[in-house]
């Protein structure tokens, strides 16, 4: 931004001229200011393309595709006078600098304010695209921040859907690195080119650097790279590389509509998308430089150049480097954003309408002040960034074992259904929170399975907190009740833990109140530890029998089943010695509880009697729920194998072909999904051990359970680089990737509760539908 010169007009129409923000190959551009106090940029034609006739006319034809597009996230035009001595050209300045100068500046942008950006340019597409309208020259330098959302502005080069065009067929017009293949080929552009240059934007501000190539490379190479080459993609947020993928396809047909990818990433609106989006440098950057923007005057004019001449008499601009916009549509500008009240903005489950109508342009009234507008624009958002405090872009936003284990936590059964109908996202497009809760830190169990019931998400931890699982909110909280790392068993409205006073009582909590329904012990000498498993008729436990001992301090172990009615013990089995009250992980299918401890033996009982059926030594992990489908029992090793629950003999083998082993599986109508230690998921047939297919294409960890819905299978991974996976289940191809980016260093988990997914990352609490 520079002052003006001596040879720059003072006025053009109603508008007086403050400062001088750029110039290109067309004229200059000015910052101007309304007799209401109105802040614009004013684009002016020079004089000897003003006098060129088939200028002249495109330069209205830019008018009338500028006039035919206002919405929120463009920047409107205010007024224009393509018939002037000078043609002139007012836009609503922004309260922002361009993408190109934020990334300079600030580096890569993250995840959540990526997100948000494309959040409002798939917006300002759907509007362009609403008005008959194509860009064709996205590119981050036409791409304004703002507190409030992204502007995509200059649409110089736009030309009409219906074919009427200002350019001619085969002439390669746009930015190298930024355009369409069809349009680096010179090829008739559809919307489409539009959504390849939105994800060529999206890397970039991600990134920061092209996708295609830096600045260095020549346009040829660019270009060639955008038809030819594949879009280098590194560093960019897993959650967000599926929607910058599937946005850079080279067929057109394939890449998902603006509509689809505002749903997708704007579930609660674009509102909430928006909320706190700018890193709080960039937002006290914008915020700082808006308030000396605001208290600009015009200067006086030169003494002896009344304004009328000197807007006749400023020159030739110079004429910046192919593909380089004028500064002033480009540079940092600062401004009153275009007033009116947002309207709501569809989310899941909401039909689409044809333009997503998300605001409009008015002119603030003339005696409000242009500090008040600044205070309204920018809200708790600039008076956090000026007042200097960090953190302004906060993110607004089981294990299927046995056959019969409907009742157990995250086991792929759902609680009562909740009448909502989602729209699927586009491919590579992960669906967005619908809620987020954030638990105390370490107030949770996070390897612990979800329980979803009654409308109800219970996570295990002290406090166990029941959350309704539409609005997130506590419906209950109960402290002292949960022991750390206490499974959460559930049947007939209860949930059946060991108590947390340590007294060694089983007891049993309505699910719907929290309230304690029974209390029962096993006898004066045996104290229940810990809870295995269930089924329909009882609960199994650990426990310690007191009133067998070998020292102070080594007392006998016991398994026992608890009836889930009456609260009776149905029967006590004793260990043997040596082994623990506290290592037991397990399951109850059928006829069988089944059971892995640290001393590395894998047993199976009746559940009946409490008999021991069989035991057999496994490898050297222990620390996991035994899978039981099928008649078979299923070890996770290196390799993975199937064992006759009944006699414990091998029924088969699957070898990893040259992968480093198996997670623990999970299995669903015959099928057995299961990771490897390399992020594989396979599918396998039960009866045959043959291998279905496999997905190799994840971005994060290979998930450690997963749930089954529909035609998709949910998996939820480790705490190192972990997330959710939705995988189609006859191929295996990947549909989408969430994560949130935080550094929690735990485990996720899944449940399913009607069409919604509810999920834990450690302490955060989320819920997503199920799409």
């Amino acid at each position: 931004m520079e002052s003006l010169q001596s040879d720059d007009p003072r006025e053009l129409g109603s508008y007086r001229l403050l400062r001088r923000l750029g110039a290109g190959g067309m004229g200059r551009v000015y910052l101007a200011r309304s007799p209401g106090g109105r802040t614009v940029a004013v684009k002016v034609v020079r004089p000897d393309l003003a006098a060129d006739g088939d200028f002249r006319a495109r330069f209205r034809h830019e008018v009338e595709i500028a006039r035919a597009v206002s919405g929120r996230f463009t920047a409107p035009v205010v007024d224009a006078d393509p018939d002037a001595p000078l043609p002139w050209l007012a836009t609503s300045y922004v309260l922002g600098p361009d993408l190109t100068d934020v990334v300079a500046a600030h580096g890569a942008l993250p995840e959540r304010t990526v997100r948000a950006l494309a959040a409002g340019l798939a917006a300002a597409l759907q509007e362009i695209h609403a008005a008959g309208l194509i860009h064709r020259d996205l590119k981050p330098s036409n791409v304004l921040l703002a507190a409030d959302g992204p502007r995509l502005i200059d649409f110089g080069i736009a030309r009409a859907v219906d074919g009427s065009r200002m350019t001619q067929t085969g002439v390669v017009v746009g930015s190298p690195g930024y355009m369409s293949p069809e349009q680096a080929m010179g090829k008739d552009v559809g919307t489409a080119g539009d959504v390849f240059s939105l994800g060529s934007v999206l890397a970039f501000a991600a990134t920061g650097r092209g996708a295609f190539g830096d600045g260095t490379a020549s346009h040829a190479s660019l270009l060639y790279q955008v038809v030819h080459g594949e879009a280098d993609l590194t560093d960019v947020p897993s959650s967000l590389l599926g929607l910058v993928r599937a946005c850079l396809l080279k067929d057109p047909a394939q890449r998902p509509a603006p509509g689809q990818i505002l749903t997708a990433l704007a579930g609660q609106g674009i509102d909430a998308a928006l909320h706190d989006w700018l890193p709080s440098a960039v937002a006290s950057t914008i915020a700082t430089h808006a308030a000396g923007i605001l208290d600009l005057e015009a200067p006086d004019a030169p003494a002896n150049v009344p304004s009328a001449q000197a807007a006749s008499a400023f020159g030739p601009a110079p004429t910046m480097p192919t593909g380089t916009p004028p500064a002033g549509t480009s540079s940092a500008g600062y401004g009153t954003p275009p007033g009116g009240t947002p309207a709501p903005s569809p989310g899941y489950g909401t039909p689409l309408p044809g333009t997503v109508q998300v605001g409009a342009g008015g002119a603030p009234a003339p005696d409000r002040s242009r500090r008040r507008a600044l205070g309204l624009a920018f809200g708790a958002a600039a008076a956090v960034a000026v007042a200097g405090v960090g953190g302004g872009w906060l993110l607004a936003s089981g294990d299927g074992a046995s056959d019969d284990a409907a009742d157990a936590p995250g086991k792929g059964g759902s609680a009562e259904p909740v009448d909502e109908d989602f729209t699927t996202p586009p491919a590579g497009v992960a669906p967005q929170p619908l809620w987020h809760k954030s638990a105390k830190e370490d107030s949770t169990s996070p390897r612990v399975p979800l329980l979803t019931r009654d409308g109800l998400l219970l996570v295990s931890g002290d406090p166990l907190v029941a959350y309704d699982v539409r609005t997130g909110k506590a419906r209950w909280t109960k402290a002292g009740i949960c022991r750390p790392g206490a499974q959460l068993l559930f049947h007939g409205g209860k949930v059946f833990l060991a108590d947390g006073d340590y007294e060694g009582a089983l007891v049993a909590y309505d699910v719907k109140t929290g309230e304690e329904a029974w209390r029962s012990r096993l006898g004066k000498q045996l104290s229940v530890e810990d809870t295995i498993a269930i089924d329909g008729k009882n609960v199994y436990v650990t426990a310690t029998d007191y009133g067998q001992s070998k020292s102070a301090t080594k007392y006998r172990t016991a398994v026992a089943a608890v009836s889930h009615t009456t609260g009776k013990a149905a029967w006590v089995q004793h260990r043997d010695w040596g082994t623990k009250d506290y290592d037991v992980q397990g399951t109850a299918s059928g006829k069988y509880l089944v059971y892995a401890d640290s001393n590395l033996n894998l047993t199976v009982r009746d559940t009946a009697t409490g008999g021991q059926v069989w035991t057999r030594k496994i490898g050297d992990e222990w620390s996991w729920q035994p899978t039981v489908a099928d008649g078979l029992v299923f070890l996770p090793g290196d390799e993975l194998k199937a064992v006759d629950v009944e006699k414990g003999r091998t029924a088969w083998t699957l070898d990893p072909a040259g992968r480093r082993g198996f997670d623990n599986p999970t299995v669903f109508d015959g099928v057995l999904y299961v990771s490897d230690h390399d992020d594989g998921v396979w599918a396998v047939d039960v009866k045959t051990g043959k291998r279905t297919w496999l997905c190799d294409e994840l971005d994060i960890e290979g998930p450690e359970s997963f749930l089954r819905a529909g035609s998709t299978l949910y998996g939820a991974t480790g705490s190192l680089d972990g997330g959710i996976v939705a995988l189609e289940t006859k191929t295996g191809k990947l549909r989408w990737t969430y994560t949130d980016s935080k550094a929690v260093g735990e485990p996720w988990q899944v449940a399913l509760a009607g069409n919604r997914l509810l999920a834990t990352h450690g302490h955060e609490i989320y819920a997503l539908p199920a799409v």
